[in-house]
This record gives structure tokens, sequence and C-alpha cells, in this order.
């Protein structure tokens, strides 16, 4: 198979979806790998790194798309790029369609076969291919947090960990998933006051034996996430329903309630965010603000720290990108049903229920596709 691997075009994405040791492994199963030139150098990687590893360099994204059998990139193909996709060739990229009408209805017209790393899953029910960048994503939390507290980042003026005399700055995070476990971590090494608030008493126990006194754990209803924000300095959104659209469990009416100054973080942004007034921006505008509340909403967080989030992503896609290069997509899925949990577009079908149910269009299950 031909694997292509395009430079990331979305603002301020540095990140690249082969590394050459992953390209190394494609070429050793007897596939070959064209590269654009310059993909890796956001991350550390330059055209010579890859030609050693055994790839050809293209001049240009069209040169990609037009030959590539697969596609494998980091972040969801933007319009001029979904342009290029063609019936039967393979996507293999994050997508995060459920808040996205646009990019499932190009995708659905092209008839391309799109497999996104977030909707994967795993024998004990998680998800393996946005693990690694919701590590990321919830350890950046609080250190972007604490710059949009400072009075010239539009902040309160507040110090995370506070100092002797000065209290800490709160710090609630919605969700006890990775990303939430990664920030309440990160958070607590910086001396804040840390509040997790959760809706399964299990994610709760485990957090209370991970961190023992160090965190408090709230059990999520509206009224308890309705008071708690009150009190928060620093607001990290963690929250995240596989495949689907987060939810707004921030309304309008309680941002109106935080402290002027205060910071919302919302790491759940790529599926639409949890607040009501969470829109996506870019690491080259990250903030707004709504009723004296800061608002950080980063699509691509880990894109910030390029080269760490590229290697820990490709540590976990090379297994599946081997799989759909050695077996064909068809093969591939029918051996894995984990991996079959990815497929959310193919051959003009939508074949995640949640990305169906989002935009009001027919589901079509996987395995009706497979033969």
């Amino acid at each position: 198979m031909l694997v292509g691997v395009p430079k990331e075009i979305k603002n301020h994405e540095y990140r690249v979806g082969l590394v050459p040791s992953s390209v190394a492994e494609l070429i050793h199963h007897g596939h070959q790998v064209i590269v654009q030139t310059g993909a890796g150098l956001g991350s550390g990687i330059s055209d010579a790194d890859y030609q050693t590893a055994g790839a050809t360099i293209v001049p240009d994204a069209d040169s990609v798309w037009s030959k590539a059998d697969m596609v494998v990139k980091v972040k969801e193909p933007l319009a001029e790029e979904r342009k290029k996709l063609r019936p039967g060739q393979i996507l293999f990229t994050y997508l995060h369609l459920a808040p996205d009408a646009p990019q499932t209805h190009d995708l659905v017209k092209s008839g391309a076969i799109c497999i996104a790393y977030e909707t994967v899953t795993a024998p004990n029910g998680g998800l393996p291919l946005l693990t690694p960048m919701s590590e990321v994503a919830g350890r950046l939390a609080p250190q972007v947090g604490a710059h949009c507290l400072e009075k010239a980042a539009g902040g309160r003026g507040i110090l995370l960990g506070g100092v002797p005399g000065v209290p800490a700055a709160e710090v609630i995070i919605l969700g006890g998933g990775v990303s939430g476990t990664h920030a309440a971590t990160i958070a607590l090494g910086m001396g804040a006051n840390v509040t997790v608030v959760d809706r399964s008493a299990d994610v709760l126990r485990r957090l209370a034996t991970q961190f023992g006194t160090g965190v408090r754990t709230i059990f999520s209803t509206r009224d308890a996430i309705r008071e708690i924000v009150k009190r928060a300095d620093l607001l990290i959104g963690c929250v995240l329903i596989p495949g689907a659209a987060a939810p707004k469990l921030v309304t309008k009416d309680m941002l109106k309630t935080m402290k002027p100054g205060s910071v919302i973080v919302d790491v759940a942004i790529d599926q639409g965010g949890c607040c009501e007034t969470s829109k996506a921006t870019t690491h080259a505008d990250p903030t707004y603000v709504v009723d004296n509340v800061v608002h950080y909403c980063v699509a691509n967080m880990p894109g910030a720290v390029a080269r760490t989030s590229t290697f820990a992503l490709n540590n976990v896609t090379l297994p599946f990108a081997l799989a759909l290069a050695d077996k064909g997509w068809k093969k591939a899925l029918k051996d894995d049903k984990y991996l079959r949990d990815g497929l959310n577009v193919a051959e003009g079908k939508v074949t995640c229920e949640p990305v169906a149910e989002a935009h009001g269009l027919a589901y079509t299950p996987a395995e009706h596709l497979l033969g």
C-alpha cells in the first residue's frame, strides 16, 4: 500500500502523522511511504530523517492526496483538504465529527474510508488512540490556565499555588477521566486547591484512592455544578462522551455567577465544549472573554508541545496503521472489532451512531459494509 503523510495546515498545528520509526516499520512490511516536504519540521523531524527511514519526499500536499491509498494525519481535514479525498481512499486521523456538520457532510460526499482515532476502542473499554493526547491536554490545562489567570492575560491576577499567607487558587475540574486525572495531577503539583466533579462513583473512588485527601471529589449533578462554579478561579472542562458532542454542563446563567477574571479551559472543545459559551479558538488567538470570564478553547492543545505529542501519538497509532496497510481496511476491520469502532464514515455512509444522531443522518453499522 502507498501511505501518504501531508503537512498539517490547521492553525499552529505542528504535529505530524508518522515519525521516521513508524515509516521504517511500514516499509519493513513492504509498503511505500510518501511524505510532504517539511511535514515533520514542527516536531523536530527533517526530510532527511524520513529519507533515512526509507520514505520518498514529495513537494506538495497534492502529491500526497492524489497518490496515497491511505493518508495518515493528526487533525481533521480542513475544507481544502476534504476536496482532495477520493472514493475508497483511507483517511486515518482525528475527526471529531459530532460537532462538525460541514466536515461530516464533506466526508460522506467524498466516498472515502474515514477512520477516527478518537473512537477506536480497547478491550477494557478505553480509547487508546485518544488517551495520549488526553494526557497531554490534561497536563497542559493547568499550565495554560495559570497563565490566563495572570492580570496581563485578562485574569484575576492569582498565582495558582498561592504563597505563604495567601490562599491558593480554586481549581474545579469537570470530568475525572484521563484528561481530568492528569489535570488534577498537575494542578495539585502546582499547589492549587483541586476539586474534581464526575457522575461515576467508581471514578470518584479511584480519584480518592489515587490522590487521598489532596483532591476533593464531588458527585456531578446540575445543582452541584451550579454551586461549585461560583468558587472556581480556574474551571477545566474534561467531559467526554465517546464519539458524541460534549454535554453543556456550564450554562450561560451559571457563567454569570463566576468570579470576574476567572478562567475556563475547555479541553472538551474538540467535541464542541462543555460550556454553552465555548467556541473553538486557535493557538494564534487562544482566548476571549464572556461575562468577565476568560475562555481558553484551543481545539488542538497538544499541538503546542508537538514533539512530545507526535511521538506519544505514534506509539499507539502504529499497530493500527500497520493492520490497515497490511490487510486493507475491510479485512483489518473484520479482524479487529476495536479498530472497527473507529470507522465513522465509509463509502458515503455514516457508520458511527453518535455522529449520525448529532446530524440527523442515517446510521449504517460498519458490519453492513464489510460483507
